[in-house]
């Protein structure tokens, strides 16, 4: 059991890229905590990416679904949960195409099961916290593509209209108006961030990064959607994990806060730029690059996501500490070192 003088933290979907990323780095930082993580372990979670933590007496692993109610009750109780930070979430946009359902039924019903369950432990009533919960806060993680797709030059910002364009997007959109409705209906004192895309360590097999360097190494096609210009703002999981812990100790109850690297990339971009570091780290006879090709495009693909951070810049002081040039040399190393 917990030192009961230390606040605990119900963490969602640990076991997966970003929350594996943010849980060592969290401990590490934070003596005063505990951290209880709640994972399914579908498709993408893997202890394994939690190894370091397995020992430390802060850290307590939990298998399960979010949407099981009385599981979620259970964790509450017994360890007396005085957080949430939300990362759990069905995330794969050509998953989303061809099964949208679990989408719906974890990104939706599964965000609203752990904000009631919130809302109810730590409330007596619609703004009265209960006396011993009142710095209790509800963090929820969520994505640039509920904003939809953006023209050459404009920027998301919290104030774009929400527009998903596919099941995935659509899913976190929603899951996003929930929790706005349990703050503005309940008082339930929340934050969002919604960031542009994560790359680094521990990363799934499936995305687009991992898929480059793994398809290179074993000398097979390396495959690229359409012409290959679609372009993403790419974050460094590291800074993702430095701006979600600033807003969820500083951020504004109430607010949703941009979290972008303002690395802008086209996928043509990011597999050269990949082909040219394995080129001088693995080299093969030939370069890696006479391994790209085309593919048919993925049924309503964005063209173009980037995020603008200022208001997490100027309001909290947050800044990515990777370019695009370094984070990438790392997360080549952190794959090459794994295989």
């Amino acid at each position: 059991m917990f030192n009961n003088s230390d606040k605990t933290i119900l963490v969602t979907g640990c076991a997966g890229f970003i929350g594996s990323n943010f849980v060592p780095y969290f401990l590490e930082k934070y003596q005063n905590y505990n951290l209880v993580n709640l994972d399914l372990l579908t498709y993408a979670g893997d202890l394994q990416n939690l190894k370091e933590c397995e020992d430390n007496q802060r850290y307590k692993f939990i298998k399960g679904d979010i949407c099981n109610r009385e599981l979620v009750e259970f964790i509450f109780d017994e360890y007396n949960i005085r957080g949430v930070i939300h990362f759990a979430a069905e995330s794969h946009v050509d998953n989303s195409i061809k099964n949208p359902e679990v989408f719906i039924q974890t990104n939706v019903n599964g965000t609203f099961t752990l904000l009631d369950v919130a809302y109810k432990f730590w409330m007596e009533k619609p703004f009265t916290y209960k006396n011993s919960y009142q710095d209790c806060r509800f963090h929820h993680i969520s994505t640039d593509e509920v904003y939809g797709t953006l023209n050459e030059t404009d920027l998301f910002t919290e104030s774009t209209p929400y527009a998903p364009n596919s099941p995935y997007s659509a899913s976190k959109a929603s899951s996003d108006m929930i929790v706005r409705s349990y703050q503005e209906t309940y008082g339930l004192n929340t934050v969002i961030t919604n960031c542009s895309n994560n790359y680094g360590p521990k990363q799934h097999n499936e995305k687009l990064i991992p898929t480059i360097i793994r398809k290179a190494l074993a000398g097979e096609a390396i495959p690229i959607y359409g012409d290959g210009k679609n372009i993403r703002d790419w974050l460094y999981v590291l800074d993702h994990c430095k701006g979600i812990d600033l807003v969820y100790h500083t951020g504004l109850e109430a607010n949703v806060y941009n979290i972008g690297g303002r690395n802008e990339r086209t996928n043509l971009q990011i597999v050269d730029a990949i082909c040219t570091i394995l080129d001088i780290k693995a080299p093969k006879e030939t370069s890696y690059k006479k391994l790209i090709t085309f593919v048919e495009d993925r049924a309503g693909h964005d063209r173009r996501y980037a995020i603008d951070a200022t208001k997490l810049e100027n309001e909290l002081g947050w800044r990515a500490e990777e370019t695009f040039d370094t984070g990438i040399i790392k997360t080549v190393e952190w794959y090459l070192k794994k295989i």
